[in-house]
């Protein structure tokens, strides 16, 4: 009797279809992963290339460098705002709102002023930048 001996085989993975598979998750995950930048440069923010000069006849709010608030011309405190902005809005049945606030103006108090003239029921509000030249 004659025992054949036939080499083993051994056996082999393919792996190429697992490499790709790895490659799909490695994009997918880039891709939906967030990255989070913090500017490396200061930011002066009133500044705009798309500034248009507009004049309007409507409120205007004025933040000055001291913080202090200011409502056509006339000092208020920010506490009353929302009060004397009622009052200037029911003389006018679609009021616009310009804020102008200097670029030293803490960006709490810029938005404390939006929010409150977005409570009395504003709803045009223009942020004043000047142009870049």
């Amino acid at each position: 009797m004659r025992i054949l001996n036939k080499p083993k085989r051994k056996g082999q993975i393919n792996i190429t279809s697992l490499i790709d598979v790895l490659f799909i998750l490695l994009i997918f995950f880039m891709v939906s992963s967030t990255f989070l930048e913090q500017p490396g440069m200061k930011l002066e923010l009133p500044k705009a290339k798309s500034a248009n000069v507009e004049k309007v006849d409507n409120l205007v709010i004025y933040i000055d460098a001291d913080n202090q608030v200011f409502l056509n011309d006339k000092p208020v405190a920010i506490d009353r705002l929302k009060k004397q902005l009622e009052e200037a809005i029911s003389k006018n049945d679609n009021p616009t709102l310009v804020l102008q606030a200097d670029k030293s103006v803490p960006h709490g108090l810029v938005v404390t002023a939006m929010d409150l003239a977005r409570q009395v029921g504003i709803k045009r509000l223009i942020v004043a930048t000047k142009p870049e030249k």
